[in-house]
């Protein structure tokens, strides 16, 4: 049953501010340049955005409109449309995705801290080589003390935004940060731009060689599409939720989906320039912001220290609207179904998220020899979310408004309010139509067998 007093944005541009800051978190920031590096640059590129445009922005409108057509929290979308508890389960998957997400993000969330902390007290300049600059990062990811710290610190920030509320904390939050995140994030780009042999970078990224496109890097780019849009996780159903019926999704869907592509595409031109002008390797994967970054920084006289500020400021701010976003579903869960105050519910989330990302951060360090299918604690929970839930997730969705609801009058409910939009661009009906009912859950599917196997 919807609550008539249940919060809701306050506006249509904090919603979109709000969405891009969870789709353009770890996933644009972090993740994206070291996957772009492992899987040939420009070619996958390529596939990256075409990824989004015929699987990603369609699972994106299909969350958010049924989200917004239960206006409660996942768990209860589902059982409300799919009318079973099998269907329920689906939607407690993504609540527990979304859960799992913020715990590997908060351990990284607690470097980015560490490392912005380290920038402005200078102490980056001390990393002069690859192996300073690993021994550093390898000392303090290995230390409990300090990673856990580190860890608190970032959910301590995450606590105190999501604690306000919707309007109040995330909103208000997302509308400060966004615009802040972009102007460092455009400042950074021109500089790496402008660096001796910069245009390595760009040529790296954008020259696309087709021998490099092969069915791994399509399933590759495919999963990192989702992760960019933060599909699968509960995370778009909860904010579609709190979304007014009067606003229109799919038009409210592309400047999310744009800015989020803008995003990934800019921390990929201020990143490969510097890396390509100091001569480092492109593919160094989830290190390459903690061991490579930092020595380029370092090798920087006067200007370094700035960069490097504004990098882990960018980082910093990046992270935590991902990770805001990620805890989310659980606290509206814990509002909507089990009756708890805004406040208790965010104590018992934080709660949770810290005592698991604990035990993942000391992987590096305490519980490194605990390994399962050859995966240590972190990287283990990294795959399982990544590979498995939240394709899964994506699917689930895909499935529930394309057959379970059923896709026409899934298509009928979207139009309404918002009826001229869909005369002028006739096209959106049939490809969201056939892309929601029949090309994403195929490609889903895809996706998750070829995780499995």
């Amino acid at each position: 049953m919807k609550d008539p007093q249940r919060e809701t944005w306050k506006s249509r541009l904090g919603f979109i501010w709000a969405a891009v800051g969870s789709a353009v978190g770890f996933g644009s920031i972090w993740r994206f340049p070291y996957i772009l590096g492992e899987n040939g640059g420009g070619s996958f590129l390529v596939l990256y955005l075409l990824c989004l445009a015929l699987v990603g922005f369609p699972i994106l409108v299909a969350e958010i409109t049924l989200g917004r057509k239960v206006k409660l929290a996942p768990p209860s979308v589902f059982y409300t449309l799919g009318k079973n508890k099998t269907w329920r389960f689906f939607g407690g998957m993504s609540v527990v995705t979304g859960l799992l997400v913020s715990c590997f993000y908060a351990v990284i969330g607690g470097w980015v801290l560490a490392y912005f902390i380290k920038a402005v007290f200078a102490h980056l300049s001390s990393y002069t080589t690859q192996s300073l600059a690993k021994l550093a990062f390898t000392s303090f990811s290995q230390s409990a003390y300090l990673s856990i710290f580190a860890l608190a610190g970032f959910l301590f920030l995450c606590f105190l935004i999501l604690v306000t509320g919707v309007r109040s904390g995330i909103e208000r939050c997302s509308k400060i940060v966004m615009p802040v995140l972009f102007f460092v994030l455009l400042l950074l780009a021109i500089f790496g731009i402008c660096q001796p042999g910069g245009f390595k970078g760009l040529s790296f990224m954008f020259d696309v060689n087709l021998s490099k496109i092969t069915p791994v890097v399509l399933l590759t780019a495919m999963g990192q599409a989702f992760f960019s849009l933060s599909l699968g996780q509960g995370t778009m159903l909860t904010y579609g939720s709190y979304l007014s019926e009067k606003d229109n999704i799919p038009s409210t869907c592309l400047p999310i989906t744009f800015f989020g592509t803008i995003v990934s595409i800019l921390a990929g031109m201020a990143i490969f320039p510097m890396v390509f002008s100091a001569n480092l390797e492109p593919t160094a994967g989830p290190s390459l912001m903690f061991q490579t970054m930092p020595l380029i920084f370092a090798s920087m006289p006067l200007v370094g220290y700035v960069v490097g500020v504004l990098f882990f400021l960018l980082l910093l701010i990046a992270g935590a609207t991902s990770q805001i976003s990620a805890m989310e579903p659980l606290i509206c869960y814990l509002v909507d179904k089990r009756y708890l105050s805004r406040k208790y519910a965010t104590v018992v989330t934080t709660g949770i998220v810290f005592v698991v990302g604990s035990i993942a951060a000391l992987s590096f360090g305490a519980l490194s020899h605990i390994t399962l299918f050859g995966k240590d604690i972190f990287n283990l929970l990294i795959y399982v979310c990544i590979n498995i839930l939240i394709p899964l997730g994506g699917l689930s969705a895909a499935l529930l408004m394309g057959w379970k609801w059923g896709i026409d009058p899934a298509l009928s409910y979207l139009a309404k309010n918002n009826e001229n939009f869909f005369k002028i661009y006739r096209f959106v009906f049939p490809f969201l139509k056939y892309t929601i009912k029949y090309l994403a859950p195929a490609s889903i599917a895809i996706i998750l067998i070829d995780n499995l196997l």
